[in-house]
C-alpha cells in the first residue's frame, strides 16, 4: 500500500508557464509573432550580403525566437501528455501547434539562405570568431543541403503539417487514450492491460493478451488507415527531398551513415539465435514447457515473489548507483526529485510509456514515467533520469547546439540503467533473486536490441510496400508476424490475435525509424561499460565531456577517446556479446 510518504509525484510546469491562460504565455505568443515578423523583414533575401559578425547577430536572434517557440510548444506538449482526454487541453495543444507553425513560417527562409551560400563564401564568414561558436550547427544544417526545397514549398509543407501529419498523429494518440480493455470485469487503459502481461498470474496474462488483441482488431482498419496515410505522406516528402530510401532521412537526422545502421541491423539479426532464440528456449524450460505463449514472454519467473519497490526506495536505489559512478551525475539527478520535475503517477488520460522532455536550455527537462513498483519500473526511472541529466549537462551549449541525435541521446539513459542494474546485482547475495534480476535485465536488453531491430525491419517493409501502393490491414499483419517469428524464434508461440499488436506501438506513428536508436544506444553503452569496468583511465571525465558536447560532435569523434568506432562491425559484436555473457551467467546459475 502506498503511504503518504511514498505518494507518487506529479510534475509542476510553472517553470514554463503557470497555466494555459496565463498572461505570460499570451505575452510570449505576441512577442514571438512580433519578433519573427521583424526578423523576416530585416533579413529575408539578405543573408549572403552579411559579414561574419553581422551573420552571427542574425543567428543569435534566430536562436532566441526559436527557443521561445520551443518553450511554448514544450509546455503545450507536456500539458497534453498528462491529460489527452481533456477537450480543453486538446484544443489548447492544437491551437498552440497551429499558431506556432504559422509564426515559424516567417523563419523558414533563414536556414534555406544559409544553405544556399557557397562553401567559399561561408568559409570567409566563419573567420568571425563569434560565428565559429555556431560552426557545428551550421555544419549539421548544411548536411541537409541536397534535400531542402524552395522557401515557398518549405513554408507550404510546414503550414499543412498540423492539418496533415499532425492531425493523424493526434487521432492515433486520442484513440489509444480512449480505448478501454475489459480484463476480469475491469475496464483498463491500454497501458494498464499491457502491464498485466508481466503479472505473476498466468490466467491474467492470457486474459489481458486476448482482450488487447480483440480491441486492436476492432480498431485495426483505423490504425491501418493512419499507418497508410502517414507512410504515404512520408513517401511524398522523401520523393520531393530526394531521399532514396525510407530510412535515409532519419539516418541523416541522426548524423549516422546508412552503412553504419546497416551494419548494426545485420549484426543484431545474425545474433538472433544466440540472443533471443537461446534465451526464450531457456525461459520455456524454466516454465516446464517446450514453447512459451507470447503473453508469457515478459512473465516473471516461476520463483519470482513479484515484490514491489516503493517510489522513495526506487529513488534511493537510482541516486545511489549514480553516486557510486559520479557524484556530479547524482547531484544533478537529485534536482529532478527535489523540484517536481517528474510525473510518475499512472492515471486515465495520461500517455503510456515514459519520456524525458528537454524543453529549452533556459529552463530544465521534465520526466514522465508510469511507475507501478516493478523492478523494471526502477530501470525505467534510471533510464529517463539519464536522459534528463544528459540534457542538463548539454544545456550550456545553447538552444541550437545542445540537442543530440537520437542514436547518441540514448547513451546516458542506457548507461544510467546499467549503473543501476549493476549496483543492484552486485549487492544481491541470494542466488534465486540474482537469477531473477539477471533474467529481467536480459529481457530488457532483448526488448531494447532485438525487439527494436525487429520493429525497424517491420517499418522498413511497411514503408517499402507503401511506396508501391496502399497496403491492407491483412498485409501489415502478415509483415508483423513474419518479423516477430524471425526475431523471437521457435520457442515463442504466436497466437492469431497477436498479429494486431503492431497497432499500439507509438513510435511507428510519432517518429518513423526512431526505433533502431535504442539498439544503437544499447550496444554503444555495452561497449562503453566494458571499458569502464576494465578501468579505462579518466573514464568519468571523458564520459561527462561526451554528454556535455550535446550535438556539437558526431559519433566518430565522440567515441574516439574510448578507441571505439561504430563503423567497425566488431564494435556491434562487442556490444552484443555483453548480452551473450549475461545469458551465460544465467545458465551457470542453473
Amino acid at each position: 500500500m502506498t503511504t503518504k510518504k511514498d505518494k507518487l509525484p506529479r510534475w509542476d510546469l510553472k517553470d514554463l508557464y503557470h497555466d494555459p491562460a496565463s498572461k505570460k504565455l499570451d505575452f510570449d505568443f505576441k512577442k514571438c509573432r512580433r519578433d519573427a515578423n521583424a526578423f523576416h523583414k530585416r533579413y529575408f533575401g539578405k543573408i549572403a550580403e552579411l559579414s561574419g559578425d553581422e551573420l552571427v547577430g542574425a543567428v543569435q536572434l534566430y536562436e532566441k525566437i526559436d527557443q521561445l517557440i520551443a518553450r511554448m510548444m514544450s509546455y503545450a506538449q507536456l500539458c497534453h501528455s498528462t491529460d489527452v482526454l481533456s477537450t480543453e487541453i486538446s484544443r489548447f495543444y492544437q491551437t498552440t501547434q497551429e499558431t506556432l507553425t504559422e509564426i515559424s513560417a516567417q523563419l523558414v527562409f533563414f536556414k534555406i539562405e544559409l544553405n544556399q551560400l557557397d562553401d567559399e563564401a561561408l568559409k570567409a564568414k566563419l573567420t568571425s570568431s563569434k560565428l565559429k561558436n555556431y560552426s557545428s550547427w551550421i555544419r549539421d544544417l548544411r548536411m541537409f543541403r541536397p534535400h531542402v526545397l524552395k522557401e515557398e514549398m518549405e513554408r507550404l509543407l510546414q503550414d499543412k503539417r498540423n492539418a496533415g501529419q499532425g492531425a493523424w498523429v493526434r487521432l492515433f494518440d486520442e484513440t489509444m487514450a480512449r480505448m478501454r480493455i475489459e480484463v476480469d470485469n475491469q475496464h483498463k487503459t491500454v497501458e494498464e492491460a499491457l502491464h498485466d502481461l508481466s503479472d505473476s498470474e498466468p490466467k491474467l496474462r492470457k486474459k489481458a493478451a486476448k482482450a488487447l488483441g480483440g480491441n486492436f482488431k476492432k480498431h485495426i482498419h483505423l490504425f491501418s488507415l493512419i499507418t497508410n496515410t502517414l507512410a504515404k505522406d512520408k513517401e511524398v516528402d522523401d520523393r520531393w527531398r530526394n531521399f532514396s530510401m525510407p530510412q535515409s532521412s532519419r539516418n541523416l537526422e541522426n548524423f549516422v551513415e546508412d552503412n553504419v545502421v546497416e551494419a548494426l541491423v545485420n549484426s543484431v539479426q545474425s545474433a538472433y539465435p544466440v540472443l533471443s532464440h537461446r534465451y526464450y528456449k531457456l525461459k520455456a524450460r524454466w516454465f516446464g514447457k517446450q514453447k512459451l505463449d507470447y503473453w508469457d514472454r515478459n512473465a516473471p519467473l516461476p520463483e519470482d515473489d513479484n515484490y514491489t519497490i516503493p517510489w522513495n526506495t526506487a529513488k534511493e536505489i537510482v541516486l545511489k548507483a549514480y553516486q557510486a559512478f559520479s557524484p556530479e551525475l547524482s547531484k544533478i539527478g537529485k534536482t529532478f526529485f527535489d523540484n517536481e520535475w517528474i510525473d510518475a503517477q499512472p492515471r486515465p488520460g495520461k500517455v503510456g510509456g515514459a519520456f524525458a522532455h528537454p524543453t529549452v536550455p533556459s529552463v530544465h527537462p521534465y520526466l514522465l514515467v508510469n511507475y507501478m513498483g516493478r523492478p523494471r519500473d526502477v530501470m525505467t526511472l534510471a533510464h529517463e533520469l539519464g536522459h534528463g541529466v544528459h540534457q542538463v549537462l548539454a544545456a550550456p551549449q545553447g538552444h541550437l547546439k545542445c540537442n543530440t541525435p537520437l542514436t547518441l541521446a540514448e547513451t546516458a539513459s542506457v548507461f544510467g540503467e546499467m549503473l543501476t542494474f549493476r549496483s543492484l546485482l552486485d549487492n544481491e547475495n541470494n542466488l534465486k533473486r540474482k537469477k531473477i534480476m539477471l533474467a529481467g535485465k536480459v529481457e530488457d536488453m532483448l526488448n531494447t536490441v532485438v525487439r527494436q531491430i525487429a520493429f525497424y525491419q517491420f517499418e522498413l517493409q511497411v514503408h517499402n510496400a507503401r511506396r508501391i501502393g496502399e497496403i491492407s490491414a491483412e498485409q501489415i499483419c502478415k509483415i508483423w508476424m513474419g518479423v516477430q517469428r524471425n526475431s523471437l524464434g521457435p520457442s515463442i508461440r504466436l497466437h492469431d490475435e497477436y498479429k494486431y499488436f503492431w497497432a499500439y506501438i507509438p513510435h511507428f506513428i510519432h517518429s518513423p525509424f526512431y526505433v533502431y536508436a535504442y539498439a544503437f544506444g544499447d550496444c554503444l553503452v555495452n561497449s562503453l561499460y566494458s571499458i569502464y569496468e576494465n578501468g579505462w583511465e579518466g573514464f568519468e571525465n571523458l564520459y561527462l565531456n561526451m554528454l556535455r558536447a550535446g550535438g556539437t560532435l558526431h559519433h566518430k569523434k565522440l567515441l574516439a577517446p574510448f578507441d571505439l568506432d561504430a563503423s567497425d562491425p566488431e564494435f556491434w559484436s562487442k556490444g552484443l556479446n555483453v548480452i551473450v555473457r549475461f545469458i551465460d551467467e544465467l545458465e551457470k546459475l542453473e
